[in-house]
């Protein structure tokens, strides 16, 4: 039979295997007298051991450099039992010390003839701190720190909040076997971090000071003097005793659990809160008849002001959560973003309802958040938000685009909401000033919010807009314009924009085409719409087949300061012509020849843009076919001024224009031919 020793004391507790020494069957225990003023050494053996191994025998196998343990117990054991004790001593389950608290320190070391074989297996209780004692509650909470080693492998370490309380023995609860008991004392163990197991793959969920093999699936550790079955594997669950303690253990997780959230709250950062959650028993416990433990526990939580909220503000919020609701992830991103941007979101909680720690709404926390019932926030409250937090007059054009992307993402949810009535669309007015409009006046009035199909007609059509106030045409701010076109999600903004708020995306002609169709009898402004094209063709902004076209569709203003849509052909003002010298008057005006005013002659300044006098008119020769005599086609009808004799320098140009009109393959007008034959003669 060998030889091993185990000790126990109320500092440290370690167990050592000597050297093999025959011993008979049967085991006794006895303390020697204490060989220094702090340790004990005992012996378990089938008799009395006076004085072997010494304290020197036992210094020389732990090092004299080493402090030896308060108490020492030596097993002497048979060959074929070492190695069953050892595996039993070293798998022995670190959490035992949790509930036992008059040890400190357990540890395992061999004896061994070849030290290379040695196996050292410890744990201990190294650090004991935060005690606070809560005479309210009749508890009290303290930190421990347990550590655990094995050979071969890394320390293990494991922080435990404790919370250990006093609840009054009910009459109906009492039994026999403590019938001198009044109070029992639960004690609850909440791991911070994974909990250690030695090898275990499931760690027991009840200790009645040892742990039992109860697996609770609970993430936290109930002690109690609980009656055991006789193996010790399981509390009885008929006993009035043990009912009436897990009746109180909902209370004790309560008063715990709102401590710890609490009384860290100001001195733990916001981040840390949410994991306290893990806490709480979201899972259905492995034993059934633990669960009115854990709906008991969810009863409490769910009608205590327990759940942090965002405030944007150095004091900590906790509300029920019944009155908390959560964000979708996306909109967090948006506040964060804003709130790094320095918008004040300090009013955040004035939209109605309590929002989520940002910390705590995350998919993790999901189940979490889940088995407290915390719902979706409503989504009328997104407008509320946007508007009141100024999120979309304060941000830069990124993270306002990122606003409308959300909203446009979402549609489905807002489209019956106040979504519809807020300030959510930018535009530049005509005065320049940046304004807002909202998605139900941007598709319920005639104007519209355009897009230039092409970054470099932004500004230019922006500039031209306000040189048409009959226009219902009204611009996205060039930098928003810009960021849109970097934007990766551009293409569900862009059909948002158009399917929901009628925003069109156009080109100068198309932005052209709609100011013909509004310019009305505004006299600047069919003069300034003439710049506009003037312009556009010289910085090739529009195409030649597009100007043809709105030349030829665009109204003028005629020499009576008339605003003419309809006429035939176009005669250049008489200021300077020709045919004022030959015709003194516009003979044909019913026939639809209209005369331009002399404004097309003058220089104009529009948009920024400056037009050098007789520039325009040269430009509405060319493409509005704007003449004079000789080139002027004439009508069939008559014009009385060459029924009176002509001027040399007048019948020269008569007959010019009689030439040019041959010339050009022209069929004289019969009228007009009879006029001059007659006039002539």
């Amino acid at each position: 039979m060998d030889k091993v020793g185990v000790g126990i004391g109320f500092k440290s507790v370690f167990l050592i295997s000597s050297q093999p020494h025959i011993f008979s069957n049967g085991y006794q225990i006895k303390f020697n007298e204490k060989p220094c003023a702090e340790c004990n050494i005992g012996y378990i053996v089938p008799q009395w051991v006076e004085s072997t191994p010494s304290l020197s025998d036992i210094e020389a196998l732990y090092g004299c450099s080493k402090v030896l343990p308060t108490t020492i117990i030596i097993l002497p054991l048979k060959s074929e039992k070492i190695d069953a004790v050892k595996r039993q001593l070293s798998s022995m389950h670190p959490e035992m010390l949790l509930f036992l608290t008059k040890i400190r320190k357990l540890s395992v070391r061999e004896d061994n003839s070849d030290p290379s074989n040695t196996t050292v297996s410890e744990i201990s209780i190294s650090s004991e701190k935060n005690y606070q004692a809560r005479k309210n509650m009749h508890a009290e909470s303290y930190t421990i720190h347990l550590s655990a080693e094995e050979t071969g492998k890394d320390e293990a370490e494991c922080g435990y909040y404790m919370w250990r309380q006093k609840f009054p023995v009910k009459p109906e609860n009492r039994v026999d076997k403590r019938a001198e008991i009044d109070e029992w004392v639960i004690t609850l163990a909440f791991p911070h971090g994974e909990r250690l197991s030695r090898g275990k793959q499931l760690s027991p969920g009840i200790y009645a000071f040892l742990p039992t093999e109860m697996v609770t699936s609970f993430p936290f550790i109930i002690q109690a003097d609980f009656l055991l079955a006789s193996s010790r594997e399981a509390i009885l669950f008929d006993s009035p005793w043990n009912k009436g303690i897990l009746e109180c253990v909902p209370s004790a997780f309560m008063d715990a659990f709102v401590t710890l959230i609490k009384s860290g709250a100001d001195a733990s950062p916001s981040m840390s809160l949410p994991s306290m959650f893990n806490f709480l028993p979201i899972n259905s416990s492995q034993i059934p008849l633990l669960e009115p433990v854990r709906s008991g526990i969810k009863d409490k939580v769910l009608v205590e002001a327990i759940v942090p909220c965002q405030s944007y503000a150095s004091r900590k919020i906790f509300c029920k959560p019944s009155e908390v609701a959560r964000l979708k992830p996306a909109f967090w991103t948006i506040l964060d973003k804003a709130w790094k941007l320095g918008v004040d979101l300090k009013n955040l909680l004035t939209h109605g309802t309590y929002i989520l720690s940002s910390h705590f709404d995350n998919s993790i926390y999901d189940s979490v958040i889940n088995f407290l019932e915390v719902k979706n926030v409503d989504h009328e409250w997104y407008a509320k938000c946007i508007e009141g937090s100024n999120l979309v007059k304060e941000v830069h054009e990124q993270l306002y685009l990122e606003i409308i992307y959300f909203v446009a993402d979402n549609w489905q949810n807002f489209s019956g909401t106040n979504m519809m009535s807020i300030p959510l669309l930018k535009y530049v007015d005509r005065g320049g000033v940046l304004s807002f409009w909202s998605i139900s006046r941007a598709s319920q009035w005639n104007d519209r919010l355009c897009i230039a199909s092409e970054n470099k007609y932004i500004s230019w059509l922006i500039s031209w807009n306000r040189e048409f106030l009959s226009s219902n045409r009204f611009f996205l701010p060039p930098s928003t314009q810009t960021a849109l076109e970097d934007l990766s999600e551009k293409i569900t903004v862009k059909n948002w924009l158009k399917n929901h708020a009628r925003v069109e995306v156009v080109s100068v002609y198309s932005y052209a085409s709609s100011v013909v169709d509004s310019l009305g009898s505004d006299q600047r402004a069919v003069i300034a719409f003439a710049h506009f094209l003037y312009h556009s063709s010289k910085t090739l902004h529009i195409e030649s087949y597009y100007l043809s076209e709105l030349c030829r569709t665009m109204p003028v203003i005629d020499s009576y300061g008339y605003v003419v849509k309809e006429r035939n052909r176009i005669i250049v003002p008489a200021k300077g012509s020709k045919w004022v010298g030959l015709m003194g008057t516009n003979p044909w005006r019913n026939e639809g020849y209209i005369e331009l005013s002399a404004d097309y002659k003058s220089a104009g300044h529009f948009a920024g843009n400056y037009t050098s006098e007789d520039q325009l008119l040269e430009f509405l020769e060319t493409n509005l076919q704007a003449s004079d005599v000789p080139f002027i086609h004439p009508p069939d009808a008559r014009f009385p001024t060459v029924s009176s004799p002509l001027t040399v320098e007048n019948a020269f140009l008569l007959l010019e224009w009689i030439r040019n009109l041959k010339s050009n393959g022209v069929r004289l007008p019969d009228l007009f031919l009879t006029c001059v034959k007659e006039g002539v003669s």
